[in-house]
């Protein structure tokens, strides 16, 4: 049983979605409002028990498992609902050894301290004397009382011990006080606080717990203008993004992440409603953060400075957001020049790159994102609005005080912006960037220098998974056991692990028959969407052979999954119609039982909310018309593929 199975296996997904979710029973299901969308006249949204899966049947349109259920509820990705899953369930995931719990346990105190700090200083702002200092800061910044509190913003009293003797009282030693930042050491012995007389800035990870503090001066004279935490075992700035917890469910339902400069930016962007916004704190946009953006949404938009030199800052984070999505190979290099002196390493996986849609939006000369929403709201949408694509900024901030008409510009120019041009996947896109290049330097596109990533090798385990790909047959589930739709979803993923291409033919084959195109939301597991996610990611890129793609990506923890898979499918059919014969029996076989599945389930709601009066839920039998017109031509498909099958076997 694999890790996710037996998570499933001790979870009860009625008892899940209860929690969240008011359900009632209906037959052997339970219905509900769906908590994804508004609907307050008709429960769209059903739990089946039998199947352990949940379905929207109104505006989501969508369904699946536990872990897509938490995923789609908490605004987060696999790994973090597995995670949490896998602790409700008490499944471990991975053994922890000795020193490994100890340091975890730390860890939860150090936490618990900082806890205890933001408390402590969210007092002094709200409750001293001292604490009306930053309240009259927070007023001229226009910050109200409900983001100082959503945010735990408070004071650090101008004093060199209040926070050491406070928390000292509360049984935490000046060990602990240390490794959290609170307190720093005196060089003849003895310690005092970090954080003197500044308004403090709870600074959170994506999960929400506490890493460290963001300090900013109350009095114009001291230095630096704004302090962080020191670096500790919970606080490192390059993989934090200051927001992110708050911030990171709106990201993806928007599909969009705003980053700005700086705290107060994304307070002002929180208390106007944009609530997908987040800040770098006084780094540079690292590879650690786009990393983590990535697994939030595609699209990016930089709000930065006007002046040259934010222009320049934001080209490097452009740059720093390339290599980092590139997931380039140190050891190797490639071509291309970095505009900032650095040499240029070349790209050996682009996948997250080519995901990416970065743009850049200026902003007003002199203002800041906090200036512009104090002042106009509005302004800030249509700012962002008008963010252009990266390269179109990044080859107009290059061009900047170079001549244009030297040749030798001409190709440092473009040497410095093609390896960018050549990482778009869209054929289309990419040759208008290079026809952009081409007017803009005054050359013809045929004189472009072509740019060529390294390949990276693969690891042993996905070299043992790629054998078996090469040496497969023929696929037959003879697994008992499994729920009738898992194993059609098993046998489906286990062969285009194998095929990839075969979605293409699938495809043609469905059109022909007036079905709608292959989905991930035909599959209810988990497992299998990610799996199905990276088959599509794969056909959409040029640099590597479909099946090497989906081998050299494939997340770690779901190597298992996919060695079960191909162990069910290791004897594949070499005849190539064969094997689309196989898949799409399967594949329309799935789709059958999910037809009849929800049929079954809209004809128990209509029947409920009939005997409790309502009738006026006219949108089930729509659904059940459309269900049974697709069913009907599933069955008319399903009849060519058994008699073609028929008249190969005879």
């Amino acid at each position: 049983m694999s890790v996710t199975d037996e998570i499933k296996d001790r979870i009860d997904i009625v008892d899940l979605v209860s929690e969240s979710v008011e359900l009632r029973r209906a037959g052997r299901n339970y219905t509900g409002f769906c908590p994804f969308h508004h609907n307050v006249n008709t429960p769209s949204f059903v739990v089946f028990p039998d199947t352990q899966t949940w379905r929207c049947f109104s505006e989501c349109d969508d369904g699946g498992d536990i872990f897509s259920f938490t995923m789609k509820r908490e605004g987060w990705e696999f790994s973090e609902a597995l995670q949490h899953l896998a602790d409700r369930a008490g499944v471990q995931l991975k053994p922890l050894t000795p020193e490994a719990a100890e340091e975890q346990e730390e860890n939860e105190r150090l936490r618990a301290l900082l806890e205890e700090a933001v408390v402590y200083y969210q007092h002094n702002l709200l409750h001293t004397d001292p604490g009306k200092i930053a309240g009259s800061y927070l007023e001229k910044r226009s910050l109200t009382e409900n983001t100082i509190k959503t945010f735990g913003l408070g004071y650090a009293p101008d004093s060199w011990d209040s926070a050491l003797v406070y928390f000292q009282d509360k049984g935490y030693t000046a060990d602990e006080l240390r490794d959290v930042g609170l307190v720093s050491e005196r060089d003849k012995g003895g310690n005092y606080d970090r954080f003197r007389n500044r308004l403090m800035i709870p600074i959170r990870n994506r999960s929400g717990k506490m890493a460290g503090f963001g300090a900013r001066v109350l009095d114009p004279e001291d230095v630096p203008k704004y302090l962080n935490s020191p670096q500790t075992q919970l606080f490192d700035k390059g993989k934090l993004l200051y927001g992110l917890d708050s911030a990171r469910k709106n990201i993806r339902e928007l599909d969009e992440v705003v980053i700005v400069e700086g705290y107060m930016g994304v307070l002002a962007a929180h208390q106007y409603g944009y609530h997908n916004t987040v800040a770098t704190m006084g780094t540079a946009l690292t590879d650690n953060h786009i990393n983590i953006i990535k697994k939030y949404t595609k699209r990016i938009i930089l709000a930065m400075d006007s002046d040259a030199a934010g222009a320049k800052a934001t080209i490097r984070g452009i740059y720093l957001a390339h290599k980092a999505m590139d997931e380039v190979d140190k050891s190797q290099t490639g071509i291309g020049i970095d505009p900032f002196g650095m040499n240029f390493i070349g790209s050996t996986n682009k996948r997250t790159w080519k995901e990416a849609d970065i743009h850049v939006a200026l902003l007003p000369e002199a203002m800041d994102p906090d200036d512009v929403l104090n002042s106009d709201p509005h302004r800030w949408k249509k700012i962002l609005n008008a963010a252009k694509p990266l390269i179109k900024h990044m080859i107009n901030v290059l061009a900047e005080n170079r001549n244009i008409d030297d040749p030798k510009e001409k190709i440092k120019l473009a040497s410095e912006v093609l390896p960018f041009i050549y990482d778009i996947p869209d054929d289309i896109e990419r040759d208008h960037y290079k026809q952009y290049l081409a007017r803009f330097i005054k050359v013809k596109e045929e004189t472009l220098i072509s740019y060529l990533p390294v390949r990276t090798k693969n690891t042993r385990k996905r070299e043992v998974l790629r054998e078996k790909i090469r040496k497969a047959k023929d696929p037959t589930l003879r697994e008992r056991g499994q729920r009738t739709g898992e194993l059609y979803e098993a046998h489906c993923v286990g062969i285009l692990l194998r095929e990839p291409d075969l979605v293409y033919k699938v495809d043609r084959e469905l059109g022909k028959e007036g079905l709608t195109r292959f989905d991930e939301k035909d599959f209810q597991n988990t497992d299998f969407q990610i799996l199905v996610r990276l088959i599509k990611e794969a056909l959409k890129q040029s640099e590597e052979e479909p099946r090497d793609y989906v081998i050299s990506h494939i997340p770690e923890n779901f190597l298992g999954i996919v060695d079960e898979l191909l162990v069910r499918t290791e004897n594949l059919d070499p005849k190539a119609d064969k094997v689309l014969e196989d898949l799409m029996r399967a594949f329309l076989n799935l789709r059958k039982w999910q037809i009849v599945k929800s049929n079954d389930h809209l004809r128990y709601l209509q029947e409920s909310n009939h005997e409790n009066g309502d009738y006026k839920a006219v949108e089930y039998q729509k659904n059940i018309t459309q269900f049974l017109q697709e069913k009907h031509k599933i069955d008319k498909a399903m009849k060519r593929y058994t008699s073609r099958t028929a008249a190969f076997n005879s």
